[in-house]
């Protein structure tokens, strides 16, 4: 069943069609859609690497104004749902210090967890419920998002066709790596 999942993810990347779904696919993951743009982004690679740096800069572009949807979802819908709540709690100081610490490190944070399995999503809508500077979210979104698919492409430029035949050999591990690398970002995610 994985095999011919894959062999039609890899028919299909190869379609006139495929990069406007991999930015909708981008842009819906970085605010809402729990499927990372990597599996589309990895078989459009795989079946054109002479396109695979474009293919990195429609996933970038895409992730990025995801991002921006992302960020006014935690911006709006704070205000609407979770402002209550802790106001009900009493926890606005808890959430100050939240915003403080948001102020302070988010730089860090975008970048690096942008660059990780954790879903971005977590990240733009915690940047737009902490008001961080948007100008400065968008640009090291780009930074982060770029550095991530550029480095992708780049690596399936390279290496293509052997990069397929491993992964064509080893499907099953290297799909449950992926699901364990999900969940370890999930976990870093509750724990950090």
């Amino acid at each position: 069943m994985l095999r011919s999942l894959y062999d039609r993810v890899l028919a299909l990347s190869a379609r006139p069609s495929a990069p406007l779904w991999l930015f909708l696919v981008a842009m819906a993951e970085a605010s809402f859609f729990p499927l990372p743009p990597d599996v589309l982004l990895i078989p459009m690679a795989l079946a054109a690497p002479q396109r695979a740096l474009l293919f990195a800069l429609i996933a970038t572009v895409g992730s990025v104004l995801g991002g921006a949807i992302g960020y006014a979802i935690g911006y709006a819908l704070f205000v609407k749902l979770a402002q209550p709540i802790i106001h009900l709690y009493h926890y606005e100081a808890s959430f100050t210090a939240f915003q403080h610490k948001f102020a302070e490190y988010g730089a860090a944070i975008i970048l690096i967890k942008g660059l990780t399995p954790i879903p971005y999503k977590i990240v733009t809508i915690a940047a737009g419920a902490a008001k961080f500077n948007f100008f400065l979210f968008m640009v090291l979104s780009f930074v982060t998002r770029g550095a991530r698919f550029l480095l992708e492409a780049v690596l399936l430029r390279l290496f293509g066709e052997p990069a397929r035949d491993f992964i064509e050999r080893r499907l099953g591990l290297l799909t449950g790596l992926f699901a364990v690398l999900l969940v370890a970002g999930f976990v870093i995610l509750k724990f950090s």
